[in-house]
């Protein structure tokens, strides 16, 4: 046994070190981008949202450091991306929707996702209308995925009518379109 007041044999336990952070410069920027722009599809927004967390990061461990204009080069990193069809937000909010919508999304839900990442509403619109939205479809692909309202076994279907009602409520459907798809008729009935 030891002594907890015994500095020489209590056991230590000491911080894991961070690694320092490297040193900003354009070209840094610049790869940082390239790496994250390999590996996923991004909005303008949302890299520069990248981008600047990478430049705080480093200012945060160097007060000195004059972040201002890394923020300057950040801005000439995305402008080039932009300019190579790199970032590009029309091709960004496609795929997106696109996903979501075979995922059994809500309008509500797609417009809110893609509003985060720094998408403009107009644009959000514009691709779901192309893309020919139906509530009905959605709502309907949502509860036979999760096995609800009509695609719950008939004598339980009442029982859970109102947590079916609320699942369907808080993917964001509307109302009108909730009530149509728990009375819905599946073919197996």
């Amino acid at each position: 046994m030891f002594d907890l007041n015994d500095t020489e044999t209590a056991p230590t336990r000491q911080q894991p070190r961070r690694k320092p952070q490297k040193k900003i410069t354009p070209q840094r920027l610049k790869n940082i981008g390239l790496y994250y722009l390999k590996r996923f599809e991004s909005s303008t927004e949302n890299l520069r949202t990248v981008l600047h967390r990478r430049i705080n990061a480093y200012a945060r461990e160097n007060p000195e450091w004059n972040k201002n204009e890394a923020y300057e080069w950040a801005e000439s990193v995305l402008a080039e991306f932009e300019r190579l069809h790199y970032l590009d937000d029309r091709r960004f909010t496609e795929i997106k929707v696109r996903n979501y919508l075979s995922a059994g999304k809500p309008a509500r839900y797609i417009q809110n996702k893609l509003r985060a990442k720094g998408i403009d509403e107009a644009q959000i619109n514009s691709v779901l209308a192309e893309e020919e939205y139906n509530p009905l479809a959605m709502a309907l692909k949502l509860a036979k995925r999760k096995k609800i309202g009509p695609y719950r076994p008939a004598e339980s279907r009442r029982e859970f009518r109102q947590k079916d009602m609320g699942t369907l409520v808080r993917a964001g459907f509307d109302y009108d379109i909730v009530c149509e798809v728990l009375d819905y008729a599946t073919e197996e009935e």
